[in-house]
This record gives C-alpha cells, structure tokens and sequence, in this order.
C-alpha cells in the first residue's frame, strides 16, 4: 500500500517534472506549454512508484510500457525520464534543436525511455492497444499505459482503437485521458465537445473513471481500481486544467503553444517551489 510519503515523492516528481519542462522550453525559445503541464502530475505519479521499469535498462523486456499519445507534450515526459534516470537532465536543453535526442514529438529511435514515436493525433492509442495484444501474447504480465489528449477524441481512430481493446479484453491496458478542457484552438465546448468522456468509454466496453487530475492519491486510487477490474480495459479520466502548476500557462487564454523567456520561467518556477512548500501545488489557493 501507498503512504504518505509515496505521495509526497510523486508530488515533489510532478513538480520537478514542471520545472524542468519549463527550463527545456525556455531554453528553446518556444513549444507546447499548458498540455505538458496538465498531464505533469500524471506523470509524477507513473514513474514516482507505479510503473515498473528499469531506467538504466529502458528495453527491460518485462517493463511496464507507455504511450504518450498526445506526443507533442514530450518535453513534459523527457523531463520524467531525465529525472528517473534514463538520461542526463542536460539533454533537456537541447530540447527542438538541431540534432537533439530530445525532438518535438516523441520519437522511439532518438531518446531512451521512448517507448512508441507519437504526434499524429489517435495513433498512439492504436499502437498501444498493438503492444498490449503482444505483451500477452508473449505471456507477460506487464501494464501498458497511454496518455491521450481530450481533443484528440475528436479523432475517429481513438474509438476504433477503443472498441478494438475491449473486444479484446485487454485488462492490462490502462488509458489516461488529459480533461484538460482545451485543445489547439479552444474550448471543447466550442470546437468539438466530446460530452461525458466516462460514459463514452464505458459504452465502448472499458472500466471507466473520472478522478481528480492533479491529485497523486486520486490518479493512484484510480490505477488500483483499473487493475482490480478484469476481462476489460480500463480508461482514467483526469479532470485537470491546461497550464495548470505553470503559472504563466494558467493565465494564458491561448496556452496550447507559447513562447518562453527566461523572466517568465523564473517567475514559474518560484510559483512552483511556493505552492509546494505550502502544501497547495499545483492547485495553489484555489484549492
């Protein structure tokens, strides 16, 4: 069982990985900001205890996988791995620039730890739905996760992948859905409202949950529940904010991609250390 100090570490990880997701970006100048810092706490969560890796192996055959969908938030991931292990946090600042190891998009070739090359919006999905059939058809009891963006359910592919799954019966396949409320060019209410994503998913024949986002007790219950259910995979919705833990971002009404300067990100950052010495990150007073 979790304690407290398990949370603790995943909230310190969630931090870290904002902060040096904001140090990378703004050594580039530029990149995608408010889907990096929503699915951050996610992140802390996978690799601060729950998936089981090797970092100093990252093709341990008997890994726990993940698929980050939404592949343009990879600066947000990099920053995970750096800090598990898989490489020198000095590679993140050469995050987008010529020949980096670190590109835009996740890219399975270029960087340890990456395990399936993403960006074209609902392929991910599909792919991880592939390697959970392979997993256990090679008899291994590994989990595969993948992050998928709430606007990229606007993509057709994601619920062929989805009814794909659950007539498949992949109980070992785990979706996490970014309900951050925004995608490129606005409000999901306005460009394409998915409706009750829960719902949606449950229909499709997965275990479906909606929990609190930010919140590494509430992503964790939600993992255990998922793998408490059999004979159906399982999708977690995470209600979040875009932006949200980078103060910058959180302000901003376009924060899907945004430029990066070095007054911007010290600003961040003191939010960050502020709020997690206080015990209210990322939600700050509004909590």
């Amino acid at each position: 069982m979790l304690n407290d100090l398990d949370y603790l570490k995943m909230r310190r990880l969630s931090a870290d990985i904002r902060i040096q997701t904001v140090e990378a970006l703004c050594a580039a100048g530029f990149g995608h900001i408010g889907g990096a810092a929503s699915i951050a706490d996610v992140l802390g969560v996978l690799y601060g205890g729950v998936m089981n890796i090797r970092p100093q192996e990252p093709a341990w055959p008997e890994r726990d996988w993940l698929v980050l969908s939404k592949g343009h938030t990879g600066p947000a991931l990099y920053a995970a791995l750096a800090l598990s292990g898989y490489f020198p946090l000095e590679w993140l600042r050469t995050v987008n620039k010529p020949g980096t190891r670190l590109p835009s998009h996740c890219d399975r070739k270029r960087t340890p730890g990456i395990d399936m090359t993403t960006g074209s919006l609902g392929q991910g999905i599909s792919a991880a739905v592939g390697i959970a059939i392979a997993n256990r058809m090679q008899g291994k009891e590994s989990y595969t996760y993948c992050i998928i963006g709430d606007g990229e359910t606007n993509e057709g592919e994601v619920w062929e992948a989805a009814a794909c799954a659950a007539h498949q019966r992949l109980d070992h396949l785990i979706l996490f859905v970014d309900w951050n409320k925004k995608q490129l060019d606005g409000a999901l209410e306005q460009i394409c409202d998915p409706g009750d994503l829960a719902q949606k998913f449950a229909a499709f024949g997965f275990y479906a949950q909606t929990v609190r986002g930010y919140d590494a007790p509430a992503i964790c219950g939600g993992v255990i529940k998922a793998k408490a259910s059999r004979d159906k995979p399982a999708a977690i919705i995470l209600d979040t904010l875009k932006g949200l833990g980078i103060s910058f971002a959180e302000r901003a009404d376009f924060n899907h991609y945004m430029a990066v300067d070095r007054i911007l990100a010290d600003e961040a950052i003191a939010e960050i250390e502020r709020r997690f010495a206080a015990g209210t990150f990322p939600w700050g007073e509004r909590q």
